[in-house]
């Protein structure tokens, strides 16, 4: 392309400061480096991830920062080194890197690689940022940067995928279904015939409901404080729906009544420490799993009776559904686009780019589900 290897002006949602409104900026965006890809974004979710970093609850964006890591666009150049992505092919950012080279990313059972952990993601690799506003270094985010018309990202956090899919649909595959669905189908390994309940019905509560109804629950039991939300669950499989400020007791003990002694499985997508607990003691004792999936605030601590574990149960976490992004993301496009999943229903609101901040607002006051964004 005529702009590869050139410094590309752009539009982008850039916080200043936390707790303060996105400001729609001309920023420059530096050509790529050795093993990076300049993206041209397409289409971005706005994830309750963007808005915990926004509201610095977990301390994991540095501002200025460019957020967003839920989105999907097409290549515009690449660096040096790179052979398997090449400009004009449809990715997915994806803010879990695989390098394939750490003890992660070589066992078959995590996705948690290395440099995730190892190397701060507020800048690429070399530790210096691809981004400039007014003169001024802006930060990336999780190596992803979606709110951005150009990003630059390492190749190993880009997933190519199916040249026909729609981008608009499938961007919710860089976190908020991966992260649902996953947490079902390949975290827990939710088994036919079982039970489960799903706290909190955001897109990736929802997407966990997908995901145990695609593995055959027979009972599926889905939990929020905001009962508006229960008609689409029942859409999506959930065979119950109950809003814990119904009752007087706390909500694990109606659901241990509900089920004969508790869920084969739970699934908190909130990020409540409280709820984390809740939902692990509503697992029946002996072989009740219970995963973690929402995020909680930066410090936050659970204390609960090691009874719970004790007595047979199982609690895990899920970091984007344990899902490899290059090894798992194309056959989530591919079931897609055979009609094998579904996701579609999460998006209740479509907005252009400019109105990002109209974007969040629907999120915090729970009037959308997802709301995807158009540059």
């Amino acid at each position: 392309m005529e702009t590869a290897g050139k410094v590309i002006k752009c539009k982008a949602a850039v916080a200043w400061a936390p707790n303060q409104p996105l400001d729609i900026e001309e920023i420059e965006v530096q050509p790529p480096k050795e093993k990076e890809v300049r993206i041209k974004m397409v289409n971005t979710g706005i994830c309750g991830t963007d808005d915990h970093a926004l509201d610095n609850t977990t301390g994991m964006a540095h501002f200025p920062v460019i957020l967003g890591h839920e989105g999907a666009g097409i290549i515009e150049s690449v660096g040096e080194g790179i052979t398997d992505l090449k400009p004009g092919d449809k990715v997915i950012p994806f803010c879990i890197p695989q390098c394939g080279k750490c003890s992660s990313c070589l066992n078959p059972n995590a996705n948690f690689c290395f440099k995730s952990q190892c190397e701060p993601q507020n800048v690429m690799p070399d530790k210096t940022s691809r981004f400039l506003c007014k003169g001024e270094i802006v930060n990336h985010f999780m190596w992803t940067s979606t709110f951005s018309e150009y990003t630059v990202m390492p190749a190993e956090s880009v997933v190519k995928i199916d040249d026909n899919a729609p981008l608009e649909k499938v961007c919710l595959f860089g976190c908020g279904f991966s992260t649902g669905y996953g947490s079902a189908v390949n975290t827990a390994k939710v088994q036919p015939g079982t039970t489960c309940a799903v706290f909190g019905l955001g897109a990736v509560g929802l997407s966990a409901i997908i995901g145990c109804k695609v593995s055959g629950a027979s009972r599926i039991i889905a939990i929020d404080i905001n009962s508006s939300k229960f008609e689409q669950a029942k859409l999506f499989g959930a065979t119950d729906c109950i809003n814990p400020k119904d009752f007087k007791k706390p909500i694990q003990e109606v659901i241990v009544e509900m089920t004969e002694h508790g869920v084969h499985y739970s699934f908190e997508c909130i990020g409540s420490t409280d709820v984390m607990k809740a939902a692990l003691e509503c697992t029946h004792p002996g072989y009740g799993t219970s995963v973690i999936i929402g995020l909680a605030a930066y410090g936050e601590m659970i204390t609960f009776n090691p009874l719970l574990l004790l007595t047979g149960r199982t609690w895990k976490g899920s970091l984007i559904g344990g899902l490899k992004g290059a090894d798992s993301i194309p056959q989530l496009v591919s079931d897609y686009m055979a009609g094998k999943i579904n996701p579609d229903g999460l998006v209740t609101h479509t907005l252009p780019f400019t109105e990002i901040n109209k974007g969040f607002e629907f999120l915090r006051t729970g009037k959308s589900i997802r709301t995807v964004l158009w540059f």
